[in-house]
């Protein structure tokens, strides 16, 4: 198994691309932590997971991502259960398309504060256990719109830029302390918002994907799995679109 007695932190792990991602950790021989924003969700994900994977080691936090002292405490909490965090996964994130002329700061900020305010944090929460040890593994959820923007909703490809800078920075000042830091960029990808879609504006996505099809969590997740595992233990400051080729 790839990620055999590893111990991981997944941010945005109750549903969609993170709940895919612990998930596969799993599969993997991982033990996850998965984070999530309300006690019921964190429950009925654990309790998915553990029906389909009894032996699964799982288990589930719920820090305020705007809260450095919440995650910090969260964070520590789990260190001192297993000793170690050898990998954490920054998935929370939201989405947003309202047009420009519409925007306030309380959109731009509320995009901000999570997509790229929430990963820093998360990330300092976990750095130091990271350096103690002399090893681990940090992957950001960037997205396909990091490369081409979007139409709508400039603050959403603004924070993915900022996620692929924070990537590639990162990759380079904790390379020497023994951390790889990389992101993955994913396409379309059929979650539950994806599924809300009407279909006459699904398909004509479709028929843009080179690869024909939508993207699944489960694609994403196993990018995942690589990266996080020793089979990638040269990769760092890495990008990697998931996307079918859909690049504009």
């Amino acid at each position: 198994m790839l990620l055999e007695n590893k111990i991981a932190i997944v941010t945005g792990g109750s549903r969609g691309i993170g709940f895919a991602t612990v998930k596969a950790f799993l599969k993997e021989g991982a033990t996850v932590v998965l984070c999530a924003s309300r006690q019921a969700t964190a429950d009925k994900a654990v309790a998915e997971l553990k029906a389909e994977m009894p032996d699964a080691k799982v288990s589930a936090i719920l820090p305020d991502l705007s809260d450095s002292e919440s995650i910090k405490a969260a964070f520590d909490a789990v260190a001192a259960e297993y000793g170690r965090i050898d990998i954490l996964v920054n998935n929370a994130g939201v989405s947003e398309d309202t047009p420009f002329v519409n925007y306030t700061d309380e959109t731009f900020d509320k995009v901000i504060d999570l997509n790229v305010k929430g990963m820093y944090k998360c990330t300092r929460a976990v750095v130091d256990h990271m350096i103690a040890a002399g090893s681990g593994v940090i992957l950001n959820t960037s997205s396909m719109v990091s490369i081409s923007g979007q139409p709508s909703g400039m603050a959403y490809p603004t924070s993915k830029f900022a996620v692929n800078g924070l990537t590639l920075s990162l990759a380079r000042e904790l390379g020497p302390k023994g951390i790889r830091v990389c992101a993955v960029a994913p396409g379309i990808i059929n979650t539950d918002m994806m599924r809300a879609v009407p279909k006459e504006y699904i398909e004509p996505m479709i028929g843009q994907i080179p690869l024909r099809r939508l993207g699944e969590p489960e694609d994403i997740a196993n990018a995942y799995v690589f990266l996080a595992s020793d089979k990638a233990s040269y990769i760092s400051g890495a990008v990697l679109s998931v996307d079918g080729m859909m690049r504009a």
